[in-house]
């Protein structure tokens, strides 16, 4: 019996990018800092592996999935005398969203070799959008500060745009649709956060993680950059690690990195891969 079968196997369409620790704010600092904060304030601190272990995700689900860490949830009842409940949530991420859209700008830089890969993503006549766990309101902070820099990209996403966020597909779908991609599969998603990838998985779309740049290593660059280098390779070895366990096609340094992962998908889905 014969069966038809549909591949795809054109040229990639779109390229879609994660915001801080991909394309800004190398070290994805300006999240954990606020997370730091608003715990603090409350009387209950949360060290920084706390705060970075959700990264990625929508930003009051990030807050909720750290207040149900056991260790975080002991030190809640011990200094508050209740559990967490729903109100203090909604309380923390109150508290959220005005400081992080205070201090965003002071980690707005773009990534080094951003420009540079977008401007080469458009010459190959990929078409450039973004997905972020920010709310849009946090986005717009992003999307002025990066146009000052020179880079805009022709669709952006933000968590509250969508009815679930990461680590559903919601985001990339949109941006899909947008974009006017014909097929998910000639889609990339580059992110440093395992909700990220999970995003672009979950959305059947190629993946590429970043790790130097990203949450996973969790430095500014100035800090990255004094790193010594067997030190910075034990650190990348173990981000590379937890990116690709978390499903990703392909692990590299930053999105400076990115042009050949391109060449070798579009190979790939030359043959009838999938991702």
């Amino acid at each position: 019996m014969f069966r038809y079968r549909r591949r795809y196997v054109g040229p990639l369409q779109a390229v879609i990018f994660d915001w801080a620790g991909t394309i800004v704010d190398h070290g994805c600092m300006a999240p954990a800092a606020v997370f730091l904060e608003v715990f603090a304030k409350r009387g209950v601190p949360i060290t920084m592996a706390e705060a970075r272990g959700p990264m990625g995700a929508e930003k009051r689900l990030h807050i909720a999935t750290i207040a149900a860490m056991p260790a975080v949830a002991d030190r809640w009842r011990t200094r508050r005398g209740t559990g967490v409940t729903d109100r203090d949530i909604d309380a923390l991420y109150a508290a959220f969203i005005p400081a992080q859209i205070a201090c965003l700008s002071r980690y707005s830089k773009l990534i080094p070799g951003t420009l540079k890969t977008v401007v080469a993503c458009r010459k190959r006549g990929l078409k450039i959008g973004t997905t972020t766990g920010y709310n849009r309101a946090m986005n717009e902070v992003n999307l002025r500060d990066a146009a000052k820099q020179g880079f805009t990209p022709d669709c952006s996403v933000s968590s509250s745009d969508v009815p679930i966020g990461r680590p559903g597909p919601a985001m990339c779908l949109r941006n899909a649709i947008d974009l006017e991609a014909s097929t998910i599969a000639a889609c990339v998603k580059v992110d440093d956060t395992v909700p990220g990838i999970e995003e672009g998985l979950a959305a059947g779309m190629w993946t590429v993680a970043v790790t130097v740049s990203g949450n996973e290593i969790g430095m500014p660059l100035a800090q990255a950059r004094r790193l010594p280098k067997k030190d910075l390779a034990v650190r990348r070895a173990k981000a590379e690690s937890k990116l690709a366990q978390a499903g990703s096609h392909y692990v590299i340094d930053s999105v400076a990195d990115l042009l050949p992962c391109l060449d070798d998908i579009e190979a790939r889905l030359g043959r009838g891969e999938r991702p």
